[in-house]
């Protein structure tokens, strides 16, 4: 009985705009204005966007303030940052490339490296045993 129907109105409408149909999620509309004093906002309460100038976006960071009553960061020159904040992103070698060397002649930070992921290694080993039985 129902594939009779559906060949009906296939020919009014497609499978397509029958999924559409179906699978779209509608809301209200809600028209007019909102009642005194009721919960909810309304379109006045929603807030304007802001127009911020290139000037303003090349020198400040534009939302990063976490205090209510405080202003956005200024960007710096790159002589004020410590050094360190520059190597953060630098990749580091991978272990099967440390465990080729030999760890005599490492330097002190590639050998901390080369402890901190053969731990992770160790302990990863060990937690699969321990899974399998």
């Amino acid at each position: 009985m129902a594939i009779n129907h559906i060949r009906c109105l296939r020919g009014f409408i497609t499978i397509k705009e029958i999924g559409g149909l179906l699978g779209r999620r509608t809301f209200s509309a809600g028209g007019g204005k909102a009642k005194k004093g009721s919960k909810g906002g309304g379109a006045s309460d929603a807030p304007k966007a802001s127009i911020l100038t290139k000037e303003v976006k090349s020198t400040t960071v534009v939302g990063a303030n976490i205090l209510k009553d405080g202003a956005d960061p200024k960007i710096l020159p790159d002589s004020e940052y410590p050094d360190w904040l520059w190597h953060l992103l630098d990749k580091r070698t991978p272990l099967s490339e440390l465990r080729r060397k030999n760890t005599e002649t490492l330097p002190y930070e590639d050998l901390k490296h080369f402890v901190k992921l053969d731990n992770r290694a160790s302990i990863k080993e060990n937690n699969s045993i321990k899974a399998k039985n």
